[in-house]
């Protein structure tokens, strides 16, 4: 390769930097996001050379001009903010940043450090897909779970008693009950009777007796509020189930597309017969692993990215093991979501889970070694193309033991 790209990625405009072997300047300048923009990119990087042998470094892993890149042939490096903003000192004792000058760093890690990084591969349409639809969920549901604690605290500086009668506010009968009885002065007529007649016509499965629930709502105190301040908050608890309900609703509509694109994924079986994996759970897991096998070599690396590998720091006789927090964030909650889960469906899981906590690991802790231990078997699981066979994993434990 003749030629090396650094390309700094912004949402109005990207800084491009082309350098030959030596290390000197070929090309500088800056392209606009948009469809032209990217075309007179290509335009310009055509004149170096074909795109295979162009290759491209940038902090991206994924995105619109990531996709343009690769689908015009150039193989695009992903180099980790973390690396650039270490490798800065290199080039400027002052600590200067700019966006060319972050276009020339990148460029130029990759004329001297390329043999470290790995180029992307390009997802399959089948994983792309379920990608696009595992992590738009994802999103809803951090929507969701923010309204529902701005709703929850709103309740609880006025009308705690409604937050407390259903386990979850954000639950359909929750809000529905919300939407029939935003204030406290609308349910004081509110008895069992008319409860009860309330709960069946939403369909309530909840175990919990009329009366118990009752309780709930009047044992909580409730605030001496005005009467415009107590109307403008019951306006505002219908505005904040207004958006909820929508929310509630897509997601549910996502999850059911999810479960249904899981089954036609090559990969899909293999990662639904991982113990209490669940449809969407699995599916996170999928999203982010991808399709390329040679992207995780080791279940180190596998572990590394996903983040339930600590990172250690160790000089002379100190040693230190500290959280990593430079991950691929979506995969290790996914990881651990399903650790968590498997506990209480694998006696293997149940007993690291246990045996970490015995050695006081606090519970976040001990689900990210008991990912570690996880992402192990599925590691194994992906390379070989094989789904997750309990007997076989209990036969390698007695075999390890022996």
């Amino acid at each position: 390769m003749n030629f090396f790209v650094g390309l700094d990625w912004a949402s109005q405009a990207h800084a491009v930097c082309v350098l030959d072997v030596a290390g000197q300047v070929c090309w500088q300048g800056s392209v606009e996001h948009s469809a032209e923009g990217l075309a007179e990119l290509r335009r310009r990087l055509a004149r170096f050379g074909p795109p295979a042998s162009l290759p491209i470094a940038i902090e991206r892993p994924s995105g619109l001009v990531v996709d343009t890149l690769m689908d015009a042939g150039h193989p695009v490096v992903p180099i980790h903010p973390n690396a650039l903003k270490a490798s800065r000192p290199r080039y400027s004792a002052a600590g200067s940043k700019s966006d060319p000058g972050d276009a020339f760093i990148l460029g130029d890690l990759l004329r001297t450090d390329g043999h470290r990084f790995r180029p992307l591969q390009p997802l399959s349409d089948a994983t792309r897909a379920l990608r696009a639809l595992v992590r738009s969920r994802d999103d809803l549901v951090a929507a969701r779970v923010a309204l529902a604690n701005q709703l929850r605290a709103l309740l609880d500086c006025f009308w705690p008693g409604a937050a407390a009668i259903f386990a979850d506010v954000d639950s359909p009968i929750a809000l529905a009950f919300l939407s029939r009885y935003p204030t406290p002065h609308s349910a004081e007529r509110l008895g069992e009777k008319r409860l009860t007649r309330f709960l069946v016509q939403h369909a309530y499965c909840g175990r919990r007796p009329v009366p118990e629930l009752l309780t709930r709502l009047r044992a909580a105190p409730i605030a001496q509020t005005g009467e415009l301040e107590a109307e403008a908050s019951g306006e505002v608890v219908r505005a904040l189930i207004a958006v909820l309900l929508p929310l509630v609703s897509q997601i549910q509509q996502l999850s059911a597309a999810i479960a249904a694109a899981l089954p036609q994924h090559p990969d899909g079986p293999l990662l639904q017969s991982l113990p209490r994996s669940g449809s969407v759970n699995a599916a996170q897991i999928l999203a982010e692993l991808g399709d390329d096998r040679t992207r995780f070599s080791t279940d180190e690396q596998l572990a590394a990215e996903g983040g339930v590998a600590p990172v250690t720091h160790e000089s002379g006789k100190h040693r230190a093991v500290s959280f990593r927090w430079a991950c691929n964030k979506r995969l290790r909650q996914a990881l651990t979501t399903f650790a968590d889960n498997s506990r209480h469906a694998s006696p293997w899981a149940a007993a690291i889970y246990a045996a970490a906590r015995r050695r006081g690991c606090h519970h976040p802790h001990a689900i990210r070694v008991l990912a570690r231990a996880w992402v192990r078997v599925l590691w194994r699981c992906w390379q070989d193309h094989r789904p997750y066979d309990v007997m076989l994993h209990c036969a390698a434990q007695r075999a390890a033991a022996a």
